[in-house]
């Protein structure tokens, strides 16, 4: 992957803020292992002072916040905890769903292991709302408004609906292949092995809607990623 600097992926900036379109594949924060670059090591690069709103998986895309000072970082973080910013996933499904504001109230629990379960008994409250944007054939894109920030919880709560994320091994999900919604005409060269049509599970962040330090409400947007907009390209194409 070649180096990415922080302000190609900034999609809107002011006095206190900046906010960027992650690419897959880049943590949030710096790993344990340490070497791979994180976007908050990019972002003091870009601003000294830059401390990260919120985090998202290291495997999803989207919109990320990040503030240049301490009272804006406060300012944000308050909306967060008190559930006042507005956010929007958008994620493939597996399967073929008519979602129409199916309100998923589970409570999650954080395993050692790194993912969480549905626990009724020790999980946190959470809750997350879902909507499908359009059905295919063999998979749904889903709108996702968590309203609750749980780790894993747009996942796991998905999964629980039976339409887990697309490529989401870890909570039910399958890999989507161009020869599953291609029936004609596909043909794959000889002694190759056909890759999914996604390298990771389908989830983007696309946007955030809060009130900034003016008080005024912005509602930050970011693009779908190349690997994103091809899956649902091609989708369009081949499966409605």
């Amino acid at each position: 992957m070649k180096k990415v600097e922080i302000k190609e992926l900034i999609i809107f900036e002011n006095d206190d803020y900046f906010f960027i379109n992650k690419p897959p594949f880049i943590s949030s924060l710096d790993e344990r292992s340490g070497g791979a670059t994180s976007i908050i090591r990019m972002a003091r690069e870009y601003w000294p002072d830059a401390q990260l709103c919120h985090r998202i998986d290291k495997e999803t895309s989207g919109v990320l916040a990040v503030a240049k000072n301490p009272a804006a970082y406060r300012h944000l973080s308050i909306q967060f905890e008190s559930r006042q910013v507005t956010k929007e996933y958008h994620a493939v499904v597996n399967g073929t769903h008519d979602l129409d504001g199916v309100d998923v109230y589970l409570p999650i629990l954080a395993l050692p292991t790194g993912t969480v379960k549905i626990d009724k008994a020790k999980g946190k409250i959470a809750e997350t709302i879902f909507f499908t944007i359009q059905a295919f054939k063999k998979a749904t894109l889903v709108r996702c408004l968590p309203i609750t920030g749980r780790m894993h919880q747009i996942r796991i709560h998905l999964s629980t609906l039976g339409a887990p994320i697309v490529g989401d091994e870890i909570y039910g999900g399958l890999p989507l292949y161009l020869s599953e919604i291609k029936r004609k005409k596909f043909n794959l060269k000889k002694d190759s092995e056909e890759r999914p049509l996604i390298q990771r599970f389908a989830l983007h962040a696309n946007s955030l809607i809060f009130t900034d330090m003016n008080e005024q409400i912005l509602d930050i947007k970011a693009p779908y990623p190349k690997d994103f907009q091809v899956l649902v390209k091609k989708l369009e194409e081949y499966s409605s």
